[in-house]
């Protein structure tokens, strides 16, 4: 080989390994999760990544994005913020992701915030509505559904004009629960009203006696309830075994599916705000297409949180579809910006240079009998 055909060579290769450093080889594109598969949450992320994987074979079975088939990495945090920073910068650092897709909870995404910062990774369409995700502005974040004060102002408004004014709020002891009590707090001095009453929970714990003691001797009309599952259906409990006959409602992190599976026939009553539409519903487009996906025989495994993922999942294929051929990072996010309005089925997300919040969709729901749920 001569001097020249070496350098060439040597040439080639550094330029493969810049062009592919950034989560694309010839036939992958790879994105990073980090979401609970283990602890009290697990059911929220292994929901999530059910959906994501699920539009990601639909994608692959059909030749991929550009001749690409997509793969998830997917990581257990236990929705535990150190385990998620961890994480973040093993799929940043060592698998070299393309992007970050689909991460479960406000303090676990918080604490990957830096992290995806520093290193300009896209983080599109995670499981929370909190406003450290969109205040200030970060142009690496995409959100995909609507903020918890879009869902805390749907379910206060819906209360108010039926007289309910006695509200009180259980929440998680961390950024997180702050998110939705705050955003109580702005959707009650909305109205001239103020809480009631509040009392919370430690993350990933179901001791619920204290703000049980605390919340019980209100005879509040409501409560609401900003926590996981596991938590959330241990207070609902206690609370009705302390003969409590309040309404309780939920905003949508609390894992609606999961939370029923819980409660049983103790459910009956309970009433949860959506950010994606019903996904047992033949109403829309979206809706559909994810039924026949994930499972086309089987109702019974649809649920709100794969719902979500498999939205997420195709707000993202639309970006790197858009991002042309050979994408990379800031590729991808000149491509997200450039959206402009995209209704993908009765679903609608919306970005622009300055705002990457894609949905304010908001709906409201309540568990019946058999586990079933109702709008």
């Amino acid at each position: 080989m001569s001097i020249r055909s070496y350098a060439i060579s040597i040439w080639l290769s550094v330029v493969s390994i810049s062009a592919f450093a950034q989560g694309t080889t010839d036939t992958t594109i790879l994105i990073g999760q980090s979401a609970a598969q283990s602890g009290p949450a697990a059911a929220l992320g292994k929901e999530m990544r059910t959906g994501i994987e699920a539009y990601f074979n639909r994608i692959n079975n059909t030749g991929g994005v550009h001749g690409r088939k997509l793969k998830l990495v997917s990581l257990d945090d236990g929705y535990e913020p150190d385990r998620a920073k961890a994480n973040t910068m093993q799929l940043i650092e060592k698998e070299k992701v393309l992007a970050l897709l689909g991460y479960v909870g406000t303090p676990t995404s918080n604490a990957s915030l830096p992290v995806f910062s520093q290193a300009k990774v896209p983080f599109i369409g995670a499981f929370t509505g909190a406003q450290s995700l969109r205040e200030p502005f970060n142009r690496y974040i995409f959100n995909v559904r609507a903020s918890y004060f879009d869902e805390t102002e749907g379910i206060v408004d819906h209360l108010s004009r039926q007289g309910i004014n006695n509200i009180a709020v259980f929440y998680q002891n961390d950024v997180y629960g702050q998110a939705g009590l705050t955003g109580v707090q702005r959707a009650m001095q909305r109205r001239n009203l103020n809480i009631a009453k509040t009392a919370t929970v430690e993350r990933n714990s179901i001791d619920v006696k204290n703000a049980v003691d605390i919340l019980n001797k209100g005879n509040h009309q409501s409560i609401v309830m900003i926590s996981a599952y596991k938590s959330c259906a241990a207070f609902i409990k206690e609370m009705k075994s302390a003969g409590s006959t309040t309404q309780f409602w939920n905003v949508s992190f609390v894992g609606s599916k999961a939370l029923a599976a819980e409660l049983g026939e103790e459910g009956r009553g309970v009433q949860i705000s959506q950010v994606v539409p019903f996904p047992w519903s033949k109403a829309n487009g979206i809706v559909t297409e994810y039924q026949h996906v994930v499972s086309p025989d089987d109702k019974d495994v649809f649920n709100f949180s794969s719902l979500e993922g498999y939205i997420a999942a195709k707000v993202l294929v639309e970006g790197l579809k858009r991002a042309g051929r050979n994408p990379n990072r800031e590729s991808l996010i000149d491509a997200m910006e450039s959206m402009g309005k995209i209704d993908f089925g009765g679903f609608a997300v919306h970005y622009s240079p300055g705002n990457h919040n894609g949905s304010q969709f908001v709906d409201l729901t309540i568990i019946t009998k058999n586990q079933k749920f109702m709008r």
